[in-house]
């Protein structure tokens, strides 16, 4: 089967932070037809993104896809909150990174 990185689907992909104690994930397409591919795919769920973050599914506490901006959301709680001893990402705008090669296929 035939994939494309979701890097090359999409316009934007990046991470922030959601208060002290989350990190929300962004990926926006600039159309609907990646946004539909992307979507139908089911390659951003909550299990997969437990998975790709090695963290428990609990902690992923919302995914959102909004048709009308074709972008797809997610947002994760933080282990230790921002600014905290051992925190390694006070902004939350490192974590995207691996989101980049994930594999949608295509038909």
């Amino acid at each position: 089967m035939k994939t494309v990185k979701l890097v090359d689907l999409a316009k934007t992909i990046r991470s922030k932070n959601a208060g002290v104690d989350r990190v929300t994930f962004d990926i926006i397409f600039r159309g609907k037809e990646n946004y539909e591919l992307v979507k139908n795919a089911n390659v951003i769920t909550k299990e997969a993104m437990s998975k790709l973050y090695g963290i428990d599914i609990g902690r992923i506490t919302d995914l959102v896809e909004f048709d009308p901006a074709f972008a797809i959301k997610f947002t994760i709680q933080r282990r230790i909150p921002s600014g905290s001893p051992g925190d390694s990402d006070v902004f939350g705008c490192q974590q995207y990174p691996p989101l980049l090669d994930i594999e949608v296929p295509v038909e």
